[in-house]
């Protein structure tokens, strides 16, 4: 009998904690999901949202992601905090560093993901963490990377000029009420990387609050697209509950969904 996929359910995985090490000797807690009987065909590296405005691993569509799709689309996603930023999983190691210093923790997914022989290396960054995608992960290792809700803050033209040097794919998906870039600003300053490819998503706000399905199913058209889409709403088969109020007390900031003004505000997870 087919049970609906909801918020809460958990479908079958090969999940195991992981810890990452990054060069300037700090620690790391994350999360490594895989297909239950079958080898990854891709793999996504999540780069979570401001941590100071809530952002963490468990950041609602990273959680849906990691829960979902290592069985609906056969893909191992990789999840970890930054440092300084607490989860149900624990606390990382460091301070929040601005972008600066996190450049060691992207670099430590990254060679965790290459150790591990995981494929096809993709870069998931939301919000805070599309910058750490921009201005860090382009690296041999990556194939490309999906940004949700880029505000560009943190990144430059320097940092979009590697990208466009690189010929690596970049995917923006942009809300179409954003409250930092909205599609037509996104599609002007994503001319600088000629191959990068901007998709306004109607009716969405930085946070896809209830647009989470569709992230997931853009995600996997990219990464995966032998894997059909739209993916399955219903699971036959066993599936495990999360106790998603656990996180309500670590998103309370990122879903007060209230813009903060001026072009150089910090942006909410």
């Amino acid at each position: 009998m087919s049970t609906p996929i909801r918020a809460s359910s958990i479908l079958p995985s090969r999940r195991e904690e992981i810890e990452l090490h990054t060069a300037d000797g700090l620690r790391l807690v994350g999360e490594l999901s895989r297909p239950e009987r079958r080898e990854p065909v891709a793999t996504l590296i999540c780069l979570h949202p401001l941590p100071t405005h809530g952002g963490m691993m468990d950041s609602h569509v990273f959680r849906k992601a990691a829960w979902r799709l290592p069985a609906l689309a056969d893909l191992a996603v990789l999840r970890f905090n930054t440092r300084g930023t607490t989860s149900l999983r624990g606390t990382s190691e460091g301070a929040f560093d601005n972008a600066v210093g996190e450049r060691y923790d992207v670099a430590a997914a990254i060679e965790y993901a290459e150790f591990a022989e995981l494929p096809n290396l993709w870069l998931l960054g939301w919000s805070f963490g599309t910058d750490l995608a921009l201005k860090h992960g382009c690296d041999p290792a990556v194939v490309g990377a999906i940004l949700l809700s880029p505000p560009l803050r943190y990144s430059t033209e320097d940092d979009l000029a590697t990208w466009a040097g690189s010929g690596k794919r970049l995917t923006a998906l942009v809300p179409e009420f954003d409250d930092y870039l909205r599609p037509d600003e996104a599609r002007g300053r994503f001319t600088a990387v000629p191959q990068a490819e901007v998709v306004g998503v109607p009716g969405a706000k930085h946070l896809w609050v209830g647009d989470a399905e569709t992230v997931l199913d853009e995600v996997v058209r990219r990464v995966a697209p032998e894997v059909s889409v739209p993916l399955p709403t219903t699971w036959d088969g066993p599936m495990e509950t999360g106790d998603v109020s656990g996180y309500a007390d670590r998103t309370v900031a990122a879903f007060a969904d209230t813009p903060v003004p001026g072009p150089k505000t910090e942006p909410p997870a």
